[in-house]
Parts: structure tokens; sequence; C-alpha cells
């Protein structure tokens, strides 16, 4: 039995980690937290991490990256993994949890949907074929209530791309105060938000004379949900260190 301890419980994603935890085996939800402290008929819900006293398990992180000292130096203190769930990082909130891997088990994805994470792949798989003939372009979509972007998982797109590229790129978010010609070691990254749009992902290879587009579009929040949880049972047992989804997928795949 994998134990969650659930940080933003009340959030669209808490709660669909709650759902999905009532329709599979092997989870059970320990506590939650959240500052809406609604409560929940099958868990009790803290408004601070620091209110639950005996804590057990995985803590699965779905509220606001603002929070994740407080989180991780919980974590710590009583030698508990934690899957990092949240995104729009800052560059300290990214080298806290680097230290924090040093001591406990991190799992950190800017995605955690299967699908995604072979479009990661194949990007990459496409950047290495298509090199400097083609421009590349990443458009991303979300609901009209996300308030980061562009979108984590397009930074992720992006970086993997540029990390298997043997040439210099730079990231253009916005060509409207621009006048000139696209360059050649730009990545353009696009964000749209409108409706209740879950999220989808395009990558864009132009080239001369021709089109590649690889995409992904999630249709529910239950593809995240799964994905978490997937997550936190992989590295409930694992000693300290910085974890991710491809890590994860190599050990099935194995």
């Amino acid at each position: 039995m994998t134990e969650i301890i659930l940080t933003g419980c009340n959030g669209r994603m808490g709660k669909a980690i709650a759902d999905t935890v009532k329709a599979s085996e092997g989870f059970t939800i320990e506590a939650g937290v959240d500052i809406n402290t609604l409560p929940s008929p099958d868990f009790h819900v803290y408004s601070d991490i620091n209110g639950i006293e005996d804590p057990h398990g995985v803590i699965v992180d779905f509220s606001h990256h603002t929070l994740t000292k407080d989180i991780l130096d919980y974590a710590i203190k009583h030698k508990l993994p934690v899957v990092v769930a949240t995104t729009g990082h800052t560059e300290d909130e990214l080298s806290l949890i680097a230290e924090a891997s040093k001591s406990i088990p991190v799992f950190k994805t800017a995605n955690m949907s299967l699908g995604i994470n072979l479009l990661v792949e194949l990007a990459k798989k496409a950047s290495d074929i298509l090199k400097d003939s083609f421009d590349i372009e990443i458009i991303e979509k979300h609901h009209n209530q996300k308030l980061d972007a562009p979108s984590g998982t397009a930074l992720l797109i992006a970086d993997a791309i540029r990390d298997n590229l043997d040439r210099e790129t730079e990231y253009t978010y916005d060509r409207t105060a621009r006048r000139e010609k696209r360059k050649p070691e730009e990545i353009g990254i696009h964000s749209v938000r409108g409706g209740t749009i879950v999220g989808e992902h395009e990558v864009i290879f132009a080239g001369p004379d021709e089109l590649v587009t690889i995409s992904h579009r999630a249709d529910s929040r239950r593809v995240f949900a799964s994905g978490a949880l997937s997550a936190a049972e992989y590295i409930k047992d694992k000693k300290a260190g910085l974890y991710n989804m491809s890590m994860l997928l190599s050990e099935k795949i194995k």
C-alpha cells in the first residue's frame, strides 16, 4: 500500500488525485493539506503541513510553487519522499529541490502524463534528425484559469530539444515588438488560454516545402493523477536522489 500526503488537495488536481485513489487499489490518502480546509469524507484536511504530527508515506505536491520550501523542509525533517508536481518554480526554488534531493528522494517533472513524456522523446528524436534545416515552434493551450505562461510542459519540451541540439538556441515568446526575420537559432514558444482546455501541446518542425508536427492532448486531469500516483509508488522506497519521468519509464520498460 502506498500512503499519500496530498498537498493542494482541494484544488483541481488534488480532487483528481483523490478520485483516482478511490477508484484504484494499492493507494490511500493519509492526510490532505490546503489553504481551503473544506473537509473531505475520506481524509483529514490540514491548513498547514506542519499540523500533521505523525506523517507516513509520500508527499504528492499539487499546491503552489511558493510553498516548495516549507514542503521540502517538512519532508526532510520527517524523511519523507516528495513528488513535486507543481510548475512555475523560480531558480531559487529549483535549487532548493536539487539540494533536498541530497537528503530524500524527490521526483520532479513538469508534466505527469505518460503521453507527454513520449512526445518529449519523439521531439528529441525529430530534432536530432532534422537538425538545422527545420525551424522549431511550440504551441501550448490551457484553460483560462492557468496562471503561468508558458506552461512548464512547454519549457520541458523546449529544454529537451535545446539540450539535444549541437548549436546555440534562444527562446522567443513574443514577436509583436520585433520587425525582423526569424532567426535560425530561435525556438518559438506560444501560449493560448481559453475555456476549460485541460492541456494541449504541439511541436512544429517547419522545413523547406514540408511540415512535421508532433502533438498531445489531455482530455481529463486523470492522466496527470495516474502519473503522479505512479511516481509516488516509484520513489517510496528509493534512496535520496532526484528522479524524473524518464527514469520511471525506463524502469517500466525493463
